[in-house]
């Protein structure tokens, strides 16, 4: 069993890998829109102080982050199997659902989806956590 940061992803707020590969699976950590110089995607905060969050951009950010993540120990988002989504906001699920549909269809993963009080940023409005099946090496990659 191994863990793993990405390179060029957002370093995780605590003690926890990116993604953790076991018994054929890879568990990706839950992921946000955060980037590696700590900003938000979906994020912005004018001269005034009022913050402006776009559930589209985010979302849309999360899921690619999460293909970077299986990229990096040989998956893609076709290898992921379940993945449970946290909303700050249930307003925001129309808006979630329709962005994850451009990546994921009835064929795809299953899927919860929770609100939560919050997120460990006041600026993130959904987190994302998956489980991929890690593709099998074919004859000719294994000989």
């Amino acid at each position: 069993m191994s863990g793993r940061l990405v390179e060029g992803k957002a370093t995780p707020r605590g003690k926890f890998p990116h993604v953790k590969v076991a018994n054929g699976f890879a568990f990706v950590s839950g992921t946000s829109s955060r980037r590696p110089d700590n900003t938000i995607a979906g994020a912005s905060v004018d001269e005034f102080g009022t913050a402006t969050l776009d559930i589209a951009v985010q979302t849309r950010e999360v899921i690619k982050n999460i293909a970077d993540i299986l990229a990096s120990v040989g998956a893609t988002l076709d290898d992921v199997v379940q993945i449970t989504t946290y909303l700050v906001n249930m307003n925001d699920f129309g808006g979630y659902n329709q962005v994850y549909a451009e990546f994921f269809d009835f064929d795809g993963p299953s899927r919860t989806t929770v609100a939560v009080h919050q997120l460990p940023h006041p600026q993130l409005l959904i987190e994302i956590q998956a489980v991929a099946a890690l593709p099998v090496p074919s004859s000719k990659e294994t000989s």
